[in-house]
């Protein structure tokens, strides 16, 4: 497997309302951090993120977490 373009990184921290997210994976999205078809052609496919309750979450943008598609200071190694 190829890896993700690294979008930035630091984690893109947002509050979110209840509902169902598509997570990028691939970091070429112009959408970022959710997926806006961008990896058509490619192996990756966006992660369902469904969020239960209005919140602040902090996105991977690195492509890299553990914790996909939250972050987990991964970005802090690359």
């Amino acid at each position: 497997m190829s890896d993700p373009t690294i979008f930035q990184k630091s984690p893109i921290v947002q509050k979110v309302e209840p509902g169902t997210y598509w997570w990028c994976t691939c970091g070429r999205s112009a959408s970022q951090p959710f997926c806006d078809g961008s990896h058509e052609g490619t192996e990756f496919t966006p992660i369902k993120a469904d969020i239960a309750a209005a919140k602040t979450v902090a996105w991977c943008a690195c492509k890299h977490s553990q914790n996909k598609p939250f972050c987990d200071g991964s970005h802090s190694r690359l």
